[in-house]
């Protein structure tokens, strides 16, 4: 029996730990080749064995979402190597520190806004034109509540969860009249080393693991998804519609 994503080419940033490589894992599973970037090459190459042994398969890019002029070149090479592009998944993120708007440093502002936002927007610019050459573009931005639902001193996430939310929405709108869907999601909170972070005192045994979280990515990335402009929450387990413009 043929598996769901059987022949998809997928694109995974931040896919070295964490939800990102459970996500990885998850599509590899599902038959989808996977381009699975990150900074760290180990965090790589342990993907790589776990891919190998579900029988699955990968390509591993060492490369920093920052790095544009990589992220052009990892482009030029999916389009000599395949045409097109049928997955993307956008994961990779900083956390950035717990502090008043007033004692952020310039350069951890910079840097957090570069990944999480900047870094997005940059791989819908070099990978669109992949995307438009499959039969059946997915595309997936990992976002938070927090832009929604901003708290004091995690100002700097928040902002950039905000930015990554209208990005995505543009870009759902931009596309509609083509055969790529792009959506939005949710994890909520997860037992990963970020989190714990964030929230050093919180029981990471009552928080789901990133595997839970990633079995439900596969179905909102299937040439037969054909949702866009929605946001996945995977506490609720359902598609909820973005805000009405205002």
């Amino acid at each position: 029996m043929e598996k769901p994503l059987a022949n998809r080419i997928a694109l995974v940033t931040g896919a070295s730990r964490g939800i990102g490589h459970a996500i990885a894992l998850a599509l590899a599973k599902d038959g989808a080749h996977v381009i699975a970037v990150a900074r760290t090459v180990g965090g790589l190459e342990e993907l790589d064995d776990a891919i190998k042994a579900a029988g699955g398969s990968m390509t591993g890019v060492p490369l920093d979402v920052r790095d544009t002029d990589g992220l052009a070149r990892l482009a030029a090479t999916i389009n000599e190597r395949y045409g097109r592009l049928d997955i993307l998944i956008g994961n990779a993120a900083l956390v950035g520190s717990n502090s008043p708007l007033d004692h952020f440093q310039p350069k951890e502002w910079d840097d957090v806004m570069a990944v999480n936002v900047t870094a997005n927007w940059q791989l819908i610019r070099h990978m669109h034109a992949l995307l438009l050459r499959s039969d059946a573009g997915r595309v997936l931005f990992l976002t938070s509540g927090a832009g929604n639902s901003p708290r004091a001193y995690r100002g700097l996430y928040a902002a950039t969860k905000a930015a990554l939310d209208a990005i995505a929405r543009v870009y759902a709108q931009e596309t509609a009249a083509t055969k790529i869907r792009v959506n939005l999601f949710n994890p909520g909170p997860t037992r990963t080393t970020m989190r714990a972070a964030v929230m050093p005192g919180e029981d990471p045994m009552t928080l789901p693991t990133p595997e839970d979280v990633a079995a439900t990515i596969p179905p909102l990335c299937a040439p037969g998804f054909d949702e866009t402009g929605k946001l996945y929450d995977f506490r609720f387990k359902k598609l909820l519609s973005f805000r009405p413009p205002a």
